[in-house]
């Protein structure tokens, strides 16, 4: 297995410099860049969410089953809780409540640059092969959206988080085989979390493989992720902007690789213990902190790349790359 090469980090910067032309010349690189050209826009899922592992071979989502087109809250949780596959396209703004089911081999993805969900929240419990891409999540009472109980194969991608009253995107109870990546996350306390809670072992250890990639946490302030339990947890290529607390955590003997990123202004990037949780294992390697403190480190973790093939931007342009490339309408 290929563990990473350098070979995208030119393209890409290229890339943004090119979208950021466009912003400067009035128009968008979300207009401009359609789903088969964007250098932001994957095929499919790097990472943990492409491994084939529990029956599952990567993640399709709702591939092969019915298209559909919804804009109100029960048209999608009609098609989102069946137990047929379905491509749900999201119009529009939809107002939910509380958290709501998410059944196995979905795909829900905003249309256009303007698709939110806003009020609740998605809840992914015991189901597989879902993906969740180019929609705005806000004001959630609870999570914006919860894997649990060995939910598996998830791919979270494009999307933008915010204002949320708990976590943004939180991972536990024994879920695995996930990849987060190119979302943007800002104005939020409690960003990701991984593994429930410290006494929750039993469920957790051997589980919660999950890749964090090309995300950007702009005004944030915590748990990008705070982890616990999982090794090896992959942290690449993520844009740490102006981050309030800390950056990543690793706690309760987990194993976290650190690469890649760009810590501006962070007074802790790093952090091997958190609230009453034991220390972790982290690892750091060819990351820049830039106006930021210096990363805590403990032991060694797994490789990442014994699962999976990836390619790694330089720590140096993912500034540019990333606040180009995430977010909503890149798709």
């Amino acid at each position: 297995m290929t563990t990473f090469s350098f070979l995208s980090s030119r393209s890409r910067a290229a890339a943004a410099t090119a979208a950021l032309g466009l912003v400067l010349a009035g128009a968008t690189a979300a207009t401009a860049a359609s789903p088969a050209d964007s250098p932001f826009a994957d095929a499919k899922p790097v990472g943990y969410a492409a491994v084939n592992a529990s029956g599952q071979n990567g993640t399709t989502g709702g591939a092969g089953g019915t298209t559909v087109t919804v804009s109100n809250a029960s048209d999608l949780l009609k098609y989102a809780q069946s137990s047929s596959a379905y491509v749900i396209n999201v119009s529009g703004t939809i107002t939910l409540s509380g958290m709501n089911k998410v059944a196995s081999n979905k795909t829900i993805v905003g249309v256009g640059s303007n698709a939110t969900i806003t009020g609740g929240g998605l809840n992914l419990s015991t189901v597989q092969n879902v993906i969740i891409r180019n929609l705005t999540f806000t004001n959630a009472a609870d999570d914006s959206i919860n894997l649990q109980e060995s939910t598996h194969h998830v791919w979270i991608d494009h999307n933008n988080f915010t204002n949320g009253h708990d976590g943004l995107v939180d991972i536990k109870r024994g879920s695995d085989y996930v990849t987060v990546s190119w979302n943007r996350f800002y104005n939020h306390d409690k960003t990701m979390l991984l593994g429930h809670s410290d006494d929750n072992s039993s469920q957790d250890l051997g589980h919660l493989r999950v890749s964090y990639h090309h995300n950007w946490f702009q005004g944030t302030t915590q748990r990008h992720p705070r982890v616990r339990f999982a090794d090896p947890v992959h942290v690449y290529n993520n844009y740490y902007d102006g981050v309030g607390s800390y950056g990543v955590a690793s706690t309760m003997n987990a194993g976290v690789l650190v690469e890649g990123n760009y810590f501006k202004n962070v007074k802790n990037p790093t952090v091997i213990q958190t609230g009453d949780s034991d220390e972790g294992r982290l690892v750091e390697r060819n990351n820049v902190y830039s106006g930021s403190g210096s990363p805590q480190t403990k032991g060694s973790v797994g490789n990442p790349g014994s699962y999976y093939s990836y390619t790694l931007d330089s720590a140096a342009n993912i500034p540019s790359i990333v606040s180009a490339g995430a977010g909503v309408g890149k798709l």
